[in-house]
C-alpha cells in the first residue's frame, strides 16, 4: 500500500522537479552571458543586487535587435561583412558555415525541414518509426539514387538529437496525421506518450504514391 502512495506522489512531483530543474538550467546559463558585460554595467552594480532571470531577458532583447538590424539594407551588409570575415578565419569557417547551413535549413519559414512527420520501415522491414523529412539528397547524388528520392531523419530514443540520416524512396513512406512536437515526445518517452486526438491512422498520401493504401511496398 505505501508503494503504491509512493509511486502517486512521485507521479506527481517527478514532472514538476524536472521542470524546475530545466527553467532553473536556462536561467542560470542565460545569466553567465551577463559576464561578459563591464564589471560597472552588471545588475549588481546598477541595481545593487541579483535579478535572477535578467541574463534570459538581456539574450532574449540582443537577438531580437540582432534580427531588426539585419532586416534592413545597412544590417544586411554588416552580416555580408561579418560572414566574409568568419570564411577566412581557418576551423572557425567550417564549424561556422556547417552550423549556418543547418540553421538556416531547419528554422528558415522558407524550408521544410522537421515540418512533416511520417513512418518509414527502419531498421528493417515490418518494422516501423516515426521520422521527419529533411528535403532531398542533392543533385549530386541523384545519377546514384535517382530523382525522386527523400532525405529523411529517424531520431533514436531517448535522445533524439542522435539518429540515423537515410534516403528513401517516397514509395516507401506513410503520411501520418502526426505534429513534430508529438513525434518527439514519442521518441523522447521511449514510446509510451502516444500521439494524441481521434482516429490518427497513418495513410498514403497521393502525392507520394500511387499504389494501393495499407499496401507494403517491396524493397
Amino acid at each position: 500500500m505505501l508503494k503504491k502512495y509512493f509511486i502517486t506522489g512521485l507521479l506527481i512531483w517527478l514532472p514538476l522537479a524536472v521542470t524546475l530543474w530545466i527553467i532553473d538550467f536556462v536561467v542560470t546559463t542565460m545569466d553567465r552571458t551577463l559576464l561578459l558585460l563591464p564589471a560597472s554595467w552588471r545588475p549588481e552594480v546598477v541595481f545593487g543586487m541579483h535579478l535572477p532571470g535578467f541574463g534570459l531577458i538581456a539574450s532574449v532583447l540582443l537577438i531580437l535587435a540582432t534580427g531588426l538590424l539585419a532586416r534592413n539594407f545597412l544590417g544586411q551588409r554588416l552580416v555580408r561583412w561579418w560572414e566574409k570575415l568568419v570564411a577566412r578565419i581557418p576551423i572557425v569557417n567550417s564549424i561556422y558555415s556547417s552550423v549556418k547551413q543547418v540553421s538556416d535549413t531547419m528554422l528558415s519559414q522558407k524550408g521544410n525541414a522537421f515540418r512533416k512527420v511520417v513512418l518509414v520501415e527502419f531498421p528493417q522491414r515490418g518494422q516501423w518509426t516515426m521520422a521527419f523529412v529533411v528535403g532531398s539528397p542533392g543533385q549530386r547524388l541523384v545519377p546514384h539514387l535517382g530523382a525522386e528520392r527523400v532525405t529523411v531523419y529517424v531520431p533514436t530514443a531517448p535522445n533524439p538529437t542522435s539518429g540515423y540520416v537515410i534516403v528513401v524512396d517516397p514509395a516507401e513512406l506513410r503520411d501520418v496525421d502526426v505534429s513534430v512536437d508529438e513525434a518527439f515526445k514519442f521518441h523522447v518517452s521511449l514510446g509510451v506518450v502516444t500521439p494524441s486526438g481521434a482516429d490518427r491512422r497513418p495513410h498514403r498520401p497521393a502525392a507520394l504514391t500511387s499504389e494501393t493504401p495499407g499496401e507494403v511496398p517491396d524493397r
